[in-house]
This record gives structure tokens, sequence and C-alpha cells, in this order.
């Protein structure tokens, strides 16, 4: 899998549990502030990313992760491509 496809693969996943279209979300429109997102959806797309990708990410990674770009980074980091 090429880093756009996961990409986009993590772009799906996390509109699914915000509940938008991926027309609505860019790689740096902020979870929290610009799609009105909780921590409990935070912690949902983090074990969405373990659970897709069978890595482990540390939970204090979330502060990392509040946009997509964020999330690709840390993703980066901790699966093997």
């Amino acid at each position: 899998m090429s880093i756009e496809e996961r990409n986009e693969e993590i772009k799906e996943m996390v509109c699914d549990i915000l509940e938008i279209e991926e027309d609505e979300i860019t790689e740096t429109s902020l979870f929290k502030e610009d799609h009105d997102a909780d921590s409990l959806r935070a912690i949902e797309i983090l074990a969405s990313l373990e659970r897709n990708f069978k890595a482990k990410i540390p939970q204090d990674e979330l502060v990392r992760m509040v946009n997509l770009k964020g999330i690709y980074e840390v993703v980066d980091q901790y699966v093997e491509a």
C-alpha cells in the first residue's frame, strides 16, 4: 500500500467516525474546532488506526492527532510501510 493509498484510507475512516463528507475535511482542518469532534471521537480514531494498521500508538500521541496532517505524521511514525 502506498502512502497516498494509506492516507486515503485514513481520511475515509476519520470521515466515517466524525460523520462528515470527505469534501468537508482538509489536511489542516481541526477535528474539534471545525468538525465538532469530542475526545471520545479522538479515542475512536486512535483505536481504529491501531486495528486497521495493526500498530500500537500511545495515547499521548492524541495531542498531535488534531487534524489529518497530524494523524498522517503519527501513522508514519508507528506503522511499518
